[in-house]
């Protein structure tokens, strides 16, 4: 299964995983955001919805996925667009892309300071 992990890390977090990757040792897909707000501010609710028509599909157009989400073409565009700023949806010949058939989101809550 081609599967993406969605993360919160530190700069010196994605350094490690890219020098262990260089090493040899499989680190599988990550796209990594700096904070928790960053995250929920890339990821909106809407967006999430984009992501989950997408899994698992090919190459969709803009009027595609609008079609799946039973959103407007021009305001599903904003979101299509954030998502592949933010390194998340990518943009090919045919449509839009999202590489993956399973998303995993990982990041801890602990006891604030």
């Amino acid at each position: 299964m081609n599967s993406v992990t969605l993360s919160i890390a530190s700069r010196d977090e994605v350094t490690r995983r890219a020098m262990a990757a260089f090493g040899g040792e499989s680190q599988g897909a990550h796209i990594s955001f700096g904070s928790v707000d960053q995250l929920w501010r890339t990821l909106t609710k809407k967006r999430w919805e984009i992501l989950r028509a997408m899994t698992g599909e090919s190459e969709m157009s803009i009027r595609e996925i609008a079609r799946r989400v039973n959103r407007d073409a021009k305001a599903l565009h904003g979101d299509v667009t954030a998502l592949i700023q933010a390194g998340i949806l990518e943009r090919s010949e045919a449509g839009i892309v999202f590489p993956y058939d399973e998303v995993r989101v990982d990041f801890r809550l602990t006891k604030a300071a």
